[in-house]
């Protein structure tokens, strides 16, 4: 499962967050405002996409997988000509996602078409480690969902595949890590502004069963693996495994301690993964990382927030508040940044495009103009740097030949460096080993330790 901003916020819901509200009304706010233009993008997309597309197919036609289908329906690069399905009535909403493409009843029909040059797999977690092992045995580009595996064996395997594979492109659903809103405020974070990270907490509310229904017994089971701990790591697998990776990416270390609470609070209906969760990550620099996760109350919605000795940041969606302490250093930027009044306070805007201030009347609570999902960041990536991955791989074979796997990993190695943002087989790994620790520790209700050793293949 992926999430894209789950609660969907609009300004009435920030507006009447507990955490937001009250941190807005002790503090003036500096709003970090993320343009098109401030972040590499023309400020009105381009009609004709110049790159060339790579035929993609998708495996896994559910409510996620559909998702996928509608936002891959606006990428031009990424032409989807396949999907696939054990489910029919899955399959067929696919099709209807798709209309053009060819309906497979199994993933590996699909492989087999020789058409489908990359594949897009949104199947249940647990089944992960079969597809994509198949798929890039079957020379297919491949972007696998977070979690990456339900367990750390699996994680390993898929990684170790897909390092052994360095003909293919190989991409995990972390889509954070292709949103250049992201990588705008990260490049902001690690500038030292906010000082020395203190502590990081994430949460995610939403009160919904995480049931689904279906008139066939069998098929309702197979539905909510999502609900079964032999096969699901729960919320803080399916939910928090963004967040906090997230988190650990801006603060730039990984945890090696966790403790971990989990109750049924209120969906006691047969299943046996907690409905609330709440967890403790301990970091080798001494800061903590808390993240909450409940699908028993809606309340104060989903974000993210680092404290550093300078400053705190908040991150909602799109948008970023940063609240700075009374010690900490000007910046520089206070002087030209525009100032605006919201929630009884003034705030200093941080226009990104530094040079070209928007107009005073701009309400600072409002997404950017032209703002789009993670998702739609982290598909159009995958298609565009399967093309650089494979055009790569041609000019090299085409000079050396294809025995000396080494060297082409070496020549592929420089290519990376100027794909666009993505989250390797290592990242996808590394998440899972945080999120299965995690469990374990939800689990157990005992305390969790590791050592940093435990995130090497």
């Amino acid at each position: 499962m992926n999430t894209d901003d789950p609660s969907q916020f609009n300004r009435r819901d920030f507006l009447n967050s507990s955490a937001s509200g009250l941190a807005m009304a002790m503090a003036g706010g500096a709003v970090l405002e993320l343009t098109p233009s401030a972040l590499g993008q023309a400020e009105e997309a381009p009609k004709n996409d110049s790159t060339p597309p790579v035929n993609v197919g998708m495996i896994g036609c559910g409510v996620w997988g559909r998702e996928l289908l509608k936002t891959l329906a606006t990428i031009p690069s990424a032409p989807v000509v396949a999907v696939s399905d054990t489910y029919p009535a899955y399959l067929r909403r696919g099709l209807r996602g798709a209309p053009k493409a060819k309906g497979y009843p199994s993933h590996a029909e699909l492989l087999e078409d020789e058409n489908v040059q990359a594949v897009v797999i949104a199947t249940p977690t647990h089944q992960h480690r079969e597809i994509v092992q198949a798929a890039l045995d079957a020379g297919k580009h491949v972007y696998c969902e977070a979690p990456m595996a339900h367990t750390i064996d699996d994680a390993r395997a898929i990684a170790n595949a897909a390092e052994k594979t360095p003909r293919l492109n190989f991409q995990v659903g972390l889509q954070t890590r292709s949103d250049p809103q992201r990588h705008f405020l990260i490049d902001f974070v690690r500038t030292g502004a906010m000082g020395r990270n203190a502590l990081a907490k994430g949460q995610w509310h939403k009160k919904t069963s995480w049931r689904r229904v279906s008139p066939n017994a069998a098929r309702q089971k197979e539905l909510n693996w999502r609900l079964e701990r032999d096969v699901s790591l729960g919320l803080i697998g399916e939910i928090g495994v963004h967040q906090i990776d997230a988190l650990g990416w801006f603060m730039n270390e990984r945890p090696v301690a966790v403790n971990g609470f989990g109750s049924i609070i209120q969906w006691d209906d047969g299943r046996n993964v907690p409905d609330t969760i709440q967890t403790v990550f301990d970091h080798p620099s001494g800061a903590r990382t808390m993240y909450d996760c409940t699908l028993a109350n809606s309340f104060d919605g989903s974000y993210d927030l680092i404290h550093g000795s300078y400053a705190a940041l908040m991150m909602r969606g799109a948008r970023a508040w940063m609240f700075k302490e009374a010690d900490s250093p000007l910046l520089g930027w206070e002087v030209y940044a525009k100032k605006n009044s919201f929630f009884g306070e003034t705030g200093i805007a941080l226009v990104a495009n530094a040079t070209k201030l928007t107009n005073h009347d701009d309400d600072p609570n409002k997404d950017p103009e032209g703002t789009k999902p993670s998702r739609f960041h982290a598909l159009e990536g995958f298609a565009k740097n399967c093309h650089k991955h494979q055009v790569a791989v041609e000019d090299f074979e085409a000079l050396f030949g294809d025995d000396d796997p080494e060297a082409l990993a070496e020549h592929l190695a420089e290519t990376n460096k100027n794909k666009l943002p993505y989250a390797t087989h290592q990242d996808g790994f590394e998440s899972v080993v945080i999120a299965a620790k995690a469990n374990e520790a939800i689990l157990t209700g005992k305390r969790i330790e590791w050592s940093e050793s435990e995130y090497s293949l």
